[in-house]
């Protein structure tokens, strides 16, 4: 089982050995060009460079697919989440043209690599249904088909649709798919390897100074390139990026169905947040995988009512046998409705590809494409259009990655009473809250064994106050999205510094 980031683990990681390299030192310090991130866009990514002949070192803070990869529910759309209507309103029909062009090429890349490197990870070609259910989701309807059909997106009306729910109208879009992206990233991964890139797991980035050469610190120990390219969902520290994209949780299921009719194509409503659904076989069992109830991090007080009402979304509108994972995942969604794919503002040798919305696994290989075509000086269609660029620098945020070296340790030297605590917080196993305390704020964990752990509650990343996040066991900051585990672990960035650990001691009796 792969580890994740959160105590609920999703299908993927459940049913996928942990990814083990071949090298677990660099043979070399000095590379072409180093990709962080070992998700599906890192590895992606490291794959189309490696191949087209650049020396690539790929590292990864934990392990392949730990994060958002081995949680989404692993559509593979040119139907988007933000609609076609939108993106022409925003940057005209041409472009809106060349985002659905992008994404049907990026479908390519996938189903190419699955044959190139014979990859077994379900891919399937299928169909996707949009579906009303009110006369004011059948005008949007209509508005978002004419937008995508402009576009060049191959769609239908449709009078039926895969599975037994009410509806008034409906779409079929032709040219989706789906598959299990744990193991098609496990696949390219090791075609990377085999072209002559190295990753590195468990190897954190701690800093980076741009000079004619880009240097990394790491956990082991520094590298120089040419050119970083970060693939972490959102580049880290402080940067222009995460002003123009908010962080979202989204809430997936995977259920058995009593009476086996599971659905053969993608389905989609069109409420708001929508629900989302699909099959997919797993070592000779299927799963009905249904998903929705998205929410911006840390503003749900109590994120398992989230789980709740998906299961009882699923088990009114299917015959639910029974639930066998639950998970949820993060993503960014950008301001302006597309990613932001190329050059971090501001800089000459920093590359980024974030704000994917809900459409990472399609792209996230749109990023490979454009990233490595950037690189490589080619020409390419898509450049300007997910231009990081089109965010103007402006003064204070040239300084990436280095901002909060020296994080002021609050508590350093303190430590509070077990039994002051634990009588203030009241707190069931696996519970956590922040509570004040001699005018102080502390973030206090409560494991399954029932010992107090504490924290300064405070995000490393721009010092707003993390939450508790009750479904994944997790601090999470409502700013921009940073996640730690109970004990103050980073889990996912922007930040990049754990949160400070609290001392909390039992008092003895002299």
């Amino acid at each position: 089982m792969i580890q994740r980031d959160g105590a609920n683990v999703s299908l993927w990681q459940k049913t996928v050995d942990p990814y083990e390299p071949i090298h677990t030192t660099a043979p070399g310090r000095n590379f072409d060009i180093i990709i962080i991130g070992g998700g599906i866009t890192g590895v992606s990514t490291a794959l189309q460079l490696q191949k087209s002949g650049k020396s690539c070192l790929l590292l990864e803070a934990h392990t392949l697919c730990f994060g958002t990869t081995g949680g989404t529910t692993a559509h593979l759309n040119t139907l988007l989440d933000t609609p076609y209507a939108d993106i022409s309103k925003n940057f005209g029909e041409n472009k809106a043209g060349l985002v659905a062009d992008s994404v049907k090429e990026a479908i390519g890349l996938v189903s190419a690599n699955i044959s190139a490197y014979n990859i077994s990870c379900g891919f399937e070609d299928k169909n996707a249904f949009l579906f009303a259910r009110d006369p004011d989701q059948e005008k949007e309807l209509e508005k978002i088909a004419e937008a995508a059909l402009k576009a060049g997106v191959e769609l239908d009306y449709a009078t039926e649709i895969p599975a037994s729910m009410a509806f008034t109208k409906a779409i079929k879009v032709r040219g989706q798919a789906k598959f299990i992206p744990t193991r098609y990233v496990h696949g390219i991964a090791r075609a990377f390897e085999s072209a002559g890139g190295i990753i590195l797991q468990q190897c954190q980035v701690t800093g980076a100074k741009e000079n004619e050469q880009v240097e990394l610190e790491t956990g082991m120990g520094s590298f120089t390139c040419d050119a970083v390219v970060y693939c972490t969902h959102i580049p880290p520290t402080v940067n222009l990026l995460h002003l123009r994209c908010v962080p979202y949780r989204s809430y997936a299921m995977a259920v058995t169905l009593s009476d086996e009719q599971y659905p053969a194509d993608l389905l989609y409503d069109m409420y708001d947040p929508y629900h989302y659904y699909r099959t997919e076989i797993v070592d000779g069992q299927p799963y009905l995988i249904g998903g929705g109830y998205d929410h911006k991090t840390a503003h749900e007080e109590n994120a398992e009512q989230s789980f709740l009402k998906l299961e009882a979304h699923l088990r009114e509108n299917f015959n639910v046998k029974e639930v066998m994972f639950k998970w949820s995942s993060q993503f960014f969604e950008p301001a302006d409705g597309l990613p932001y794919i190329g050059k971090l503002p501001g800089h000459s040798s920093i590359f980024t590809a974030t704000g994917f919305g809900g459409n990472g696994m399609v792209y996230s290989s749109v990023a490979a494409i454009v990233l490595t075509n950037i690189l490589l000086n080619r020409p390419d269609h898509y450049q300007e259009l997910y231009s990081p660029g089109r965010i103007k620098p402006v003064a204070g945020f040239a300084n990436f990655i280095s901002h909060n070296a020296d994080v002021v340790k609050q508590f350093a030297g303190k430590w509070f009473p077990h039994e002051d605590i634990e009588t203030l917080s009241a707190l069931s196993k696996g519970e956590g809250k922040v509570v004040k305390y001699n005018n102080q704020k502390l973030g206090i964990y409560k494991d399954e064994e029932g010992n107090l752990h504490a924290v300064n509650p405070i995000c490393t990343h721009l010092k707003c106050e993390v939450k508790w996040n009750t479904a994944e066991k997790s601090w999470d900051c409502p700013c921009h999205g940073a996640r730690y585990s109970p004990d103050g672990r980073v889990l996912t960035g922007p930040a990049d510094k754990d949160l400070e650990q609290i001392a909390i001691k039992t008092l003895v009796e002299k």
